[in-house]
């Protein structure tokens, strides 16, 4: 029980500190070595640094269970937040992925707006298809819209 304990805590641990831009990430494949950057005030790698986390959380066994819950907290409006419940509840299905599974990969993309950042999300599911998703994030960086269309056309 102990180490089940710690074990969650120690993950949790972890995925808020990802989630505060404390974590850097870098991995090496077939290829030679890759590089992950990003920095804390962009935008796009706030969006970038949520959806890693929120993927990896909901990837557990558990389903992210707190860890989703505090990340959600930390990244996205109150409002959002109402927005993404009653979704849900309607939908039955994560309103963060908008789908009942995770996807095995994921792009963030800049789409640039005046006002707010508007970024493209691309999930790529486990059969090979693809669906995107469009995340729109304030000024003082929290995310305030998840749709397929930006929050101008919603």
């Amino acid at each position: 029980m102990t180490s089940t304990r710690t074990t969650r805590r120690t993950a949790l641990a972890a995925g808020l500190a990802l989630a505060l831009g404390l974590g850097v990430t870098a991995t090496a494949s077939a290829g030679g070595p890759r590089t992950v950057t990003g920095k804390p005030a962009d935008p796009i790698s706030r969006i970038a640094d949520f959806y890693g986390a929120y993927i990896d959380a909901r990837s557990d066994p558990d389903g992210g269970g707190e860890l989703a819950e505090e990340l959600r907290k930390y990244y996205l409006t109150p409002g959002l937040q109402k927005k993404l419940k009653a979704w849900e509840a309607k939908n039955h299905a994560d309103g963060v992925l908008r789908a009942q599974n995770v996807p095995v990969q994921w792009k963030v993309t800049d789409n640039g707006t005046a006002n707010y950042t508007e970024a493209g999300i691309t999930f790529t599911w486990g059969s090979g298809k693809t669906t995107k998703l469009v995340v729109d994030m304030t000024r003082d960086l929290k995310i305030f819209h998840i749709g397929t269309k930006g929050a101008a056309g919603s």
